[in-house]
């Protein structure tokens, strides 16, 4: 079976700059933060459209950080969608708060904006949407909910650099957007990695002490802070990536395209289609009735559903909402070779089992290809 993501053949397309950039910062001694991490910092903030943002060391780490510069903890709630990572959940936990989720809408997958405020309280303190597999949620109508409450928003974009609506892109839309740069994701470095972007100075300067062990100066800590810092080396790897994003971006969205015409007909409900360019395809998720053919090792040989969301409701101290979360998600998710992506091979005969339409010609869609994120 084809993997999920071939890291190593991104890195081949890229090497050079990338060996160039580590054996810079090697060189430098300026390996725990730095110069290169402040220069993805400024340049993160830029291809987001905030004002600043601060490299951490994951993206649970950025959620944490999030939750406590807005003063959440013990007693709180937080509400947020029950289809998500673990840590979405986690990092809630960690503030000590009390997660309460809401049930995702069966066509995008994301938070349903309409379940919100139903399940708003007078102790909730914040809404966390999360832009799952890449989709943004319905930011215009989570934000008039809050908006109307007074609770702030705290965007989960770890799966979604660089998707944007009307002109703004993901993180934006609310007063904190969290991203993760784990290896897999659009936007990886090569290790662990997370970031946050505000446009409050306040939130801003709160979370830079904290990721710092609380320091306001040298050995001068006024925060009960975490050693939540980005690597020298993860910030430089990052700057490198960040110009290619784009790029990358837009091979994910044709391959996606390609998706969609195989799967027309088919009977198997595939990702809505986006209005713009608020998806950014961090797997191509696809929903279907046959959920044991698909996943008894019978599924097409090049498709990976590479794990799947977790699902929360049942652990202790959480709220339980979530019908149409319980229903089974497969991801059919990118063939790649050599960095550059390929749709699945629409006359593989398990591809057929599913209803995918046979390919007019035999080429189509390999000569589609693109660099990999």
């Amino acid at each position: 079976m084809i993997p999920l993501l071939d890291i190593r053949a991104q890195y081949a397309g890229i090497r050079e700059e990338l060996d160039a950039a580590v054996l810079e910062t090697l060189a430098s001694g300026a390996y725990v933060s730095g110069p290169r991490v402040e220069a993805f910092e400024r340049g993160f903030a830029a291809y987001c459209g905030a004002r600043e943002a601060i490299a951490l060391n994951s993206g649970t780490s950025a959620l944490h950080l999030a939750l406590l510069a807005l003063g959440i903890g013990p007693g709180d709630e937080v509400i947020t969608t029950a289809m998500t990572f673990v840590a979405t959940v986690a990092a809630i936990r960690y503030a000590g708060a009390t997660p309460v989720l809401v049930d995702a809408d069966p066509q995008s997958f994301n938070i349903d904006p309409a379940l919100i405020e139903r399940a708003i309280t007078p102790r909730t303190r914040a809404i966390i949407p999360v832009h799952l597999h890449g989709r943004l949620a319905e930011m215009d109508a989570i934000m008039a909910v809050a908006d109307r409450h007074g609770i702030p928003v705290i965007e989960d974009a770890a799966q979604a650099h660089g998707a944007e609506l009307g002109g703004r892109r993901a993180g934006t839309f609310g007063a904190i957007g969290c991203f993760s740069f784990y290896p897999g994701k659009n936007l990886g470095a090569c290790g662990e990695g997370g970031g946050v972007v505000t446009d409050h100075a306040d939130a801003a300067a709160a979370m830079r002490q904290l990721r710092d062990w609380g320091q306001a100066g040298r050995y001068n800590h006024v925060l009960h802070g975490f050693n939540y810092r980005m690597d020298g080396i993860q910030g430089a790897i990052l700057e490198v990536k960040l110009r290619h994003l784009p790029a990358w971006t837009e091979g994910r969205r044709r391959v996606a395209r390609i998706y969609d015409r195989l799967l027309a007909g088919s009977g198997i409900l595939t990702p809505a289609a986006p209005a713009g360019d608020e998806h950014v395809y961090h797997v191509y998720a696809i929903r279907s009735a046959m959920r044991d053919r698909l996943a008894d090792g019978r599924r097409p040989r090049d498709a990976d559903d590479g794990g799947g969301e977790s699902q929360h409701g049942d652990e202790p101290g959480t709220q339980r909402g979530q019908d149409a979360c319980d229903k089974f998600v497969v991801r059919v998710v990118w063939r790649d070779r050599h960095g550059r992506l390929e749709h699945a091979d629409p006359d593989d005969t398990a591809w057929r089992r599913l209803g995918a339409r046979p390919a007019a010609d035999k080429n189509e869609g390999r000569r589609e290809q693109c660099s990999e994120g």
